[in-house]
């Protein structure tokens, strides 16, 4: 009996160990459940999160001192997550962007130099 409860308790410490904690919804002692979230970041999302719920991972990363790109994956990764979404990172700086396209620039051609055939 002792063995079966010990075994439980084991699987609801994991099973809350990996819940999703929402920036959008959670309280300090929930934000700072995140490993490397401490109580000087978790009162600046607090704030920020006052002025206005954070609309994407952009505008919290933009938002919060301190919550960059690395950051933002490194605490979605144990947990964090924003209106139920995990941590995307951005393109990199020269991807090409999906969607439509843009119309391609017309190219300048000179004729300095242009050899003329007869």
């Amino acid at each position: 009996m002792f063995k079966q409860f010990i075994v439980a308790l084991g699987a609801l410490v994991a099973a809350t160990a990996f819940a999703a904690v929402d920036v959008n919804k959670a309280d300090q002692a929930e934000l700072e459940s995140i490993k490397g979230i401490g109580p000087a970041l978790s009162t600046q999302i607090l704030g920020e999160r006052k002025k206005a719920a954070f609309k994407d991972w952009h505008d919290l990363t933009t938002r919060v001192k301190g919550m960059g790109d690395a950051n933002a994956a490194k605490f979605s990764q144990n947990g964090l997550t924003l209106d139920g979404k995990a941590y995307a990172s951005p393109a990199p700086s020269g991807a090409v962007p999906t969607g439509p396209a843009a119309p391609a620039a017309k190219k300048k051609t000179s004729d300095a130099g242009a050899s003329t055939k007869k």
